[in-house]
């Protein structure tokens, strides 16, 4: 397994071991077609099952310090959630139509519930995946889940995305801070001065590239001299406006993950990293989604499976300790969650 060194914040040099993904495309596409036509003669019940197989398989091919994660979740959970938010639309659509007026009242009291099935999903995947027979859970309230998600949203539009920053640490710190290994915490603590860093970048691109497609509009209009052929170059200048807002957007996702992830600790002692290429991360984002509309989505395993190696390859992990003794001794307190639990209550909502 590759090894990377890093400068230790505190000073010394710890060793970053990278994670790595061992699937590979030819694989994940037969677990891919068959869900797909599965999904297709059920008229969609099977896609449930179908994320399982999914997962399962991702999971069981991501591989750090040696060893794989594992996914339990059931079918049976999936359809469940996804049951309860189809019932919820339904109920929506019924009362659009009867009494109109009622969904005023509703969509606020949904929006408001939003924040509690995100909560539910987090605490659900957590506590199906699991890594060296330890378990993960998610101990977030409603309350965190409000301010992370409400909260974050409303500063962030208000604001016209300059808070953008103060909700993506929000936001983050509010998944990793309540995330458990076993009984061990997560936490990060990232620099908000970082974060704006990575916006002004994300500006600063958008700004140049606005101007570079305006230098190039205001020349080619000259030379045509044509007014409605300018008309029709101005148009397709404001349409190509939108690819760069994808990349700054692409771009600004990455260093957030870099700067949050390298912010990171398990149990206050082991360290995590993530030195995603900003540009890297959006020509595969981009590509992935170009060959996969050429191809009408035959190639989606191997845009899936391609992500999935560049994420796992750019995020590592320093123990602090001998490996097997510091796993020994979390498995040692015991998993927090049982699998009785996840029978009874566990419910995947898809958010």
């Amino acid at each position: 397994m590759a090894v990377v060194e890093q400068d230790y914040p505190l000073g010394g040099r710890p060793f970053f071991q990278r994670a790595s993904f061992t699937g590979n495309a030819s694989e994940y596409f037969g677990i891919w077609i068959v869900n797909i036509l599965l999904t297709i003669v059920t008229l969609g019940i099977y896609s449930a099952w179908a994320k399982v197989r999914r997962n399962r398989y991702f999971y069981g091919n991501t591989v750090i310090l040696g060893q794989s994660f594992e996914y339990h979740a059931k079918g049976k959970q999936i359809l469940i959630g996804r049951l309860i938010v189809f019932g919820l639309l339904i109920v929506l659509n019924i009362l659009a139509h009867v009494a109109p007026l009622a969904v005023l009242v509703v969509w606020p009291v949904l929006l408001i519930m939003f924040p509690w099935f995100l909560m539910r999903g987090l605490r659900f995947n957590a506590r199906v995946t699991s890594y060296r027979n330890v378990r993960f859970d998610f101990v977030g309230t409603y309350g965190g889940a409000f301010k992370a998600i409400f909260l974050g949203a409303l500063v962030t539009m208000i604001s016209i995305g300059l808070l953008s920053p103060i909700a993506s640490r929000w936001f983050y710190k509010y998944i990793f801070d309540n995330l458990r290994y076993g009984d061990r915490p997560f936490s990060t603590e990232p620099r908000l001065g970082a974060l704006y860093e990575a916006l002004f970048t994300v500006i600063a691109i958008v700004i140049a590239g606005i101007v570079i497609l305006g230098l190039l509009g205001a020349v080619a209009a000259g030379v045509g001299g044509n007014s409605m052929g300018s008309v029709s170059l101005w148009h397709w200048m404001v349409v190509l406006i939108f690819p760069i807002y994808i990349i700054a957007g692409l771009y600004y996702r990455a260093a957030v993950r870099n700067i949050i992830w390298s912010a990171a600790t398990v149990d206050h002692r082991h360290q995590l990293r993530s030195d995603l290429g900003r540009r890297r991360y959006a020509w595969i984002a981009i590509s992935n989604v170009v060959v996969t509309l050429v191809t009408l989505g035959l190639m989606r395993p191997w845009a899936a499976v391609r992500m999935q190696h560049f994420l796992a390859e750019h995020t590592a992990i320093s123990v602090d300790g001998e490996i097997g003794v510091v796993f020994d001794q979390i498995r040692s307190t015991g998993s927090a969650i049982s699998a009785e639990y996840l029978d009874i209550d566990g419910f995947d909502f898809g958010f």
